[in-house]
């Protein structure tokens, strides 16, 4: 059975298919390796040590990995705070799930001054997310009619919120 065209399958296959045009990618070079230990210098500067997970990311690409890294999780001029970040790793991470990453955000989010309780408010708007994720999806709620919705109610909660002002 041949898929639609512009479905999913098509589309991998079409991919598939470039991507075997382009054969084998390059093997690593000198210049990859010299551009490698040049951010195992920066890393380790920058944390005081390397961490594992980055040495084991291939040479080639480490210098994006730790670019993004250190340009958005770890820079304080971000429009999100560390604590915010990290609070929402913690949520992402929960639902992934990943091990790794939740005791990571954890260790992360109080360092950058969050407490526990908002540690388990980042993890329970995660659950609560997913609960509702899982309820419209498997309704098959559709995407108009709530969004027409919740643009209503979100219109209605401002207006609230300026009554409320007007009468303080």
């Amino acid at each position: 059975m041949k898929p639609k065209s512009g479905s999913i399958v098509a589309g991998l296959g079409a991919g598939l298919a470039v991507l075997a045009a382009l054969g084998a990618p390059p093997p690593v070079r000198a210049q990859d390796m010299a551009g490698a230990e040049a951010t195992y210098k920066d890393i380790e500067a920058t944390l005081g040590a390397v961490p594992g997970f980055f040495k084991l990311f291939p040479a080639v690409g480490v210098a994006g990995a730790w670019a993004e890294f250190k340009s958005i999780q770890l820079n304080p001029e971000t429009r999100l705070s560390g604590k915010e970040k990290e609070l929402i790793g913690l949520a992402v991470a929960a639902q992934i799930p990943c091990t790794y990453c939740i005791y990571f955000h954890t260790k992360a989010a109080l360092a950058n001054g969050a407490t526990a309780e908002e540690v388990k408010e980042a993890v329970a708007m995660a659950a609560i997310t997913r609960h509702w994720s899982t309820v419209l999806n498997g309704m098959q709620v559709d995407l108009a009619d709530f969004s027409k919705q919740t643009d209503e109610l979100m219109a209605m909660a401002e207006k609230k919120a300026a009554q409320a002002g007007k009468a303080k």
